[in-house]
């Protein structure tokens, strides 16, 4: 009887490991094959778009000036957009500095501040029309081009748009690893499910949407992490097709130093078990419904491991099988290759260098930090955890390429 309990929770893991695998394998080789987006019906000439550029910023003094720079610099007609900086916690003197600038600031103050408060008190006060509204990060840095980008998609028809966000700087292992990472992302998630007619995931920055839709779903939004994908789900439940665009860049900052590695993590970590309950009999509902990009983001993403989680347990896995017969030691490596394949696949050929071979050799320590961020992700459901940035410019020398 044990033998057969033990069997079967072995089968039953093996099945696990190998779907996952099959599932990121699939998107990532459709995200490069067969992403090229099809003829719209719709003309991509009209009346340029208004849009509100909104960026949430939580005590960012030290880069929230060369950020509202970028944003002036943008090539969009100047009288067709507009920057709100949505100014939480500043010092005095930052906030006089912005106001010599161009831009709109909006000072906010909250008792436990989240993105999702910011942005509602934004779209309250905001008295003008808009066809558009893009979220940006305060440490994001946009293309030139970002807002000519998003504005020929909405007038193709698109009414929700995610940008590619590429790294500002690789300058440590772990600004590699974090850029990997987020690559790897665009190309699986993002790019390879709208390769497959489905929903592309958004990644909470960089990305833009028709104004009234986003206004009225964040009214019902109050997430303290992780409130992109409550409105993600919001907009597929309501028949949002969301679109990838992967020539509009929009540059991040990438997490230098293992504490901030291991405090990003702790966020994501703590967004993804709290959705993944919430949304996983919804899912379901939505999926006899047809609604297949609702139950792929509500169930497919969030049930996968954590990539560097595969990276550990696949061996493992391999070395479990083997012990068991032969048979299974095979189809266990070859789950291994397939998935190694699948990321070799997703990973722009520029980040493939000696900086990453270097980086890799901290991916033990990466791994180490998620498993302990699994532990604590749970102490971090009700608290917003910040990440301090920066970064003025873009450091990364192969920004033109990635």
């Amino acid at each position: 009887m044990t033998h057969t309990l033990t069997r079967l929770l072995f089968i039953t893991i093996f099945c696990y490991f190998t779907l996952s695998v099959l599932y990121l394998f699939v998107l990532s080789v459709w995200g490069r094959l067969f992403a090229k987006r099809k003829p719209s019906q719709k003309t991509d000439t009209g009346p340029d778009k208004r849009i509100a550029i909104l960026v949430p910023a939580y005590r960012e003094d030290e880069i929230i000036l060369s950020t509202a720079n970028n944003l002036l610099e943008l090539d969009y007609p100047r009288d067709l957009f507009d920057i709100y900086i949505i100014a939480d916690s500043f010092h005095p003197a930052t906030l006089s500095q912005l106001r010599t600038l161009p831009v709109q600031v909006l000072e906010v103050s909250f008792d436990n501040s989240t993105k999702a408060k910011s942005l509602n008190e934004a779209f309250r006060r905001i008295g003008r029309r808009y066809d558009i509204a893009l979220i940006s990060d305060s440490d994001n840095l946009l293309a030139p081009d970002f807002l000519q980008k998003v504005n020929t998609a909405f007038l193709r028809g698109d009414r929700a748009v995610q940008g590619r966000r590429v790294a500002k700087n690789l300058d440590t292992s772990f600004a590699i690893l974090d850029a990997c990472s987020e690559a790897i992302n665009n190309h699986i998630f993002r790019k390879g499910t709208n390769a497959l007619g489905l929903s592309s995931a958004i990644c909470g920055s960089g990305m833009a949407f028709e104004y009234d839709i986003v206004k009225r779903i964040l009214e019902e939004i109050d997430a303290v992490g992780g409130f992109d994908k409550v409105l993600q789900l919001k907009l597929l439940k309501q028949g949002v097709f969301i679109r990838y665009l992967d020539n509009a860049l929009v540059y991040d900052e990438k997490v230098d130093s293992p504490d901030a590695f291991s405090r990003q993590r702790k966020r994501w970590l703590s967004s993804q078990s709290i959705y993944a309950r919430k949304f996983f009999f919804p899912a379901f509902h939505e999926l006899f419904k047809g609604n297949f990009s609702f139950f792929n983001l509500a169930i497919a993403n969030y049930c996968l491991l954590p990539r560097s989680f595969l990276l550990l347990c696949l061996p493992l896995l391999a070395l479990v099988s083997f012990a068991l017969s032969n048979a299974w030691g095979i189809a266990s490596m070859i789950v291994w290759v397939v998935y190694g394949l699948s990321l070799y696949i997703a990973l722009p050929r520029v980040l493939i260098n000696a900086e990453l071979l270097r980086a890799v050799t901290n991916l033990p320590k990466a791994i180490g930090l998620m498993l302990a961020a699994t532990f604590q992700a749970k102490k971090t459901n009700n608290a917003f955890i910040h990440t301090h940035h920066t970064r003025k410019g873009i450091t990364n020398q192969e920004k033109s390429r990635i």
